[in-house]
C-alpha cells in the first residue's frame, strides 16, 4: 500500500468530500474553517465557521452542509499528537449549516431538534432522494457529558426529527449502496450499530438489550482501548470505519462477519472518503499530524454518494 501525501499543515482535518475537479474539500476542526485542498496541496479556506465544524457533504442543491459541534478544548501529546478533549470555554452550542461554495457565505440551517438544542453535530449524509440523516455526538466536560443522538431531516429543508434518542458518543453515519440500511460508528465503545430502514427517516428496532433498536454488527474489534470515527461505505457495502488509538481504518462486512484493519501513521486516523477514476482513491484525514493521504488502488471501489460536485 503506497501512501501519498497531498496536504500538511492542516489543523485536525476531518469530514473530506472528493471533488471533480480533483481537490478535496475538508473542515479543519481547530481552525473552525471549512477549506479546499487543491490537487497540488495548496490550502484555500473557503468559510470561516468558528465553533468546530466536524462533518461536511454535498446537498441535493450544490451547497456544503456542515456539522458544527460548537468547539473543543485541545491537548497535544508529548509526540505532537493533537487532540480534542473538552467542550470548549466559549462554545456556542452545536448547529448544522450550509455553505455556498461559489461565494462562501454561510448560513446557520438549525441548532436544535424538537426544542431540545443540538450539542456537538459530528457527521452527515444524505439519502438518494435529498433528506439528510446526521449525528450529534453530544459534548463531555470536565464532570459530565451530554448524551447524543442521530436525527433525520427530510428532502427541500424540513424541520429534522429524531431517529435514535439517547444514543452513546454516535459520531459517522452513511447508507448501504440500496440506501436501505442506516450506519452509524459508536466512538467511545468502539462499536458500529446498523438500522434498517422501514421508510425514510423510519427504522425497524431490535428488541431489548439493543440500547435503541439498533444491532450491533462489531464492538472493539482487534482489542481495546480504541475509538471509532466517521465512516464511508464501498461499492460492495463493506464499511469502512476511522479508527482511533489503533490509527488506521477498520473495515467490516455488511453482517459484520468478518473485519480486518488497514494500519496507517497516525492514531487519530479521523475519516476518509473515495474519490478518483472509478472512485479508486482512499483520501483520509490524519488529523493527529494535520495531514490529507491519498491512497490509491484502494483494493475496493468507493460507493458513489448521491450528490457531489
Amino acid at each position: 500500500m503506497k501512501i501519498r501525501e497531498v496536504a500538511s499543515g492542516l489543523q485536525f482535518p476531518e469530514g473530506p468530500v472528493a471533488m471533480d475537479d480533483g481537490s478535496v474539500l475538508l473542515v479543519e476542526i481547530a481552525r473552525g474553517t471549512l477549506s479546499r485542498v487543491k490537487p497540488d496541496g495548496r490550502v484555500q479556506v473557503v468559510a470561516a465557521l468558528g465553533g468546530g465544524p466536524n462533518g461536511a457533504a454535498i446537498g441535493p442543491d450544490g451547497a456544503v452542509w456542515v456539522c458544527n459541534n460548537g468547539g473543543f478544548e485541545w491537548g497535544t501529546a508529548p509526540d505532537g499528537c493533537l487532540r480534542p478533549v473538552l467542550q470548549a470555554r466559549d462554545y456556542a452550542g452545536g448547529r448544522i449549516e450550509r455553505v455556498n461554495l461559489a461565494t462562501g457565505r454561510w448560513e446557520r440551517v438549525w441548532d436544535s431538534v424538537e426544542g431540545q438544542p443540538l450539542r456537538g453535530p459530528n457527521d452527515l449524509v444524505f439519502d438518494a432522494d435529498g433528506g439528510l440523516y446526521f449525528t450529534d455526538l453530544g459534548k463531555t466536560r470536565a464532570q459530565d457529558m451530554d448524551h447524543g443522538a442521530l436525527h433525520y431531516a427530510p428532502p427541500g429543508g424540513g424541520a429534522p426529527k429524531p431517529v435514535v434518542r439517547s444514543a452513546h458518543t454516535p459520531n459517522g453515519v452513511a447508507l448501504s449502496p440500496d440506501g436501505r440500511r442506516l450506519y452509524y460508528a459508536e466512538t467511545a465503545g468502539a462499536r458500529l450499530w446498523a438500522f434498517d430502514l422501514e421508510s425514510p427517516g423510519v427504522v425497524r428496532r431490535e428488541p431489548w438489550p439493543s440500547p435503541h433498536g439498533g444491532r450491533q454488527l462489531v464492538a472493539s474489534p482487534g482489542g481495546h482501548y480504541q475509538r471509532f470515527d466517521s465512516i464511508a461505505v464501498d461499492a460492495f457495502g463493506n464499511v469502512h470505519v476511522a479508527t482511533l488509538m489503533h490509527g488506521g481504518i477498520t473495515i467490516v462486512s455488511p453482517d459484520g462477519a468478518r473485519w480486518h484493519h488497514v494500519p496507517l501513521p497516525d492514531r487519530m486516523t479521523t475519516n476518509l472518503c473515495f474519490g478518483g477514476p472509478g472512485l479508486r482513491t482512499a483520501y483520509v484525514t490524519l488529523s493527529g499530524s494535520g495531514r490529507l493521504i491519498a491512497i490509491d488502488d484502494w483494493p475496493t471501489p468507493g460507493l458513489k454518494l448521491a450528490f457531489n460536485a
